[in-house]
């Protein structure tokens, strides 16, 4: 008597399939990097003491009057100068990362990122800020002249008086950055 094979109604499966099938691992650790960052990162502190000390106040100055140095060379045709150029990279680019590490020290972020050696970062930051705006402010202070472009030269003048002020203010936020900086590696 013959057999009779009775036909499969399973669909048929490509090995890959079965491959992947067979062969599917399901992790539950997670790294202890992120454990940390999601327990740190589910309240941000907002410390207002910052604003009361000099270099918080020093900084709040060094966004106001940047944006000054930066809005009275923009209202004029600076572009066909390229020493006003100059300066408006050196005002633009210092008030966008000033306004960034005042919002790092309001949100105390530098305390859950300890990694960051951050008094070094804020001196190698005030100091470039005050060389750089210092030379800035020279070079935009010397450019000023009436035969120039007379009806942009109160601008430029303003800007340039107000470049030296903030100046002064990241000198001083260099200085007590490097104090902050003496004062760790002495530890």
């Amino acid at each position: 008597m013959e057999q009779q094979q009775q036909p499969n109604h399973e669909p048929h499966r490509h090995p890959a399939q079965e491959r992947s099938r067979s062969h599917t691992v399901t992790t539950t650790a997670s790294s202890s990097f992120t454990a940390n960052w999601s327990s740190a990162s589910s309240t941000l502190a907002y410390d207002r003491e910052f604003l009361r000390t000099l270099p918080g106040i020093l900084m709040v100055a060094e966004i106001v009057l940047g944006l000054l140095v930066w809005t009275l060379i923009a209202g004029t045709e600076y572009f066909l100068y390229p020493v006003f150029g100059w300066v408006m990279f050196v005002a633009v680019f210092y008030w966008v990362l000033t306004l960034f590490f005042l919002i790092i020290y309001m949100t105390m972020t530098y305390t859950r990122i300890p990694q960051v050696p951050w008094t070094t970062v804020g001196l190698c930051f005030n100091g470039s800020a005050f060389l750089l705006y210092f030379i800035a402010a020279i070079v935009d202070a010397c450019a000023v002249t009436k035969e120039l472009d007379s009806h942009n030269y109160n601008s430029w003048a303003a800007s340039s008086f107000f470049a030296f002020v903030v100046t002064s203010c990241y000198g001083g936020n260099a200085y007590f950055s490097f104090v902050s900086w003496r004062s760790r590696n002495l530890q």
